[in-house]
């Protein structure tokens, strides 16, 4: 199991792969790295799904101006819901 974590690992660091990981869940890999999307992860399930930048371009927020001198390459983003099946359970 370790050698692929560190496989993984190697794959995030030369760049064909990206670690996400929403706040209380498993760390997760994607492909999907050569575009700016974010992510929505249901309430219910833990289901992870892709959303598309919605507006702009790289990185699709702006910061306050208030950012101490950083230059910002990249934003992430997670939107946080409840998946349609998880919703017809629910209703």
């Amino acid at each position: 199991m370790q050698a692929v974590y560190d496989a993984l690992s190697a794959l995030c660091g030369a760049g064909p792969a990206r670690r996400i990981e929403p706040a209380g869940s498993a760390a997760l890999f994607e492909a999907r790295v050569a575009d700016n999307h974010h992510h929505i992860v249901c309430r219910v399930c833990g289901t992870v799904a892709d959303v598309d930048c919605l507006v702009g371009s790289a990185p699709c927020l702006e910061p306050s101006p208030t950012t101490g001198g950083f230059v910002i390459d990249e934003t992430e983003v997670t939107f946080w819901g409840v998946c349609p099946d998880c919703e017809q359970s629910v209703s």
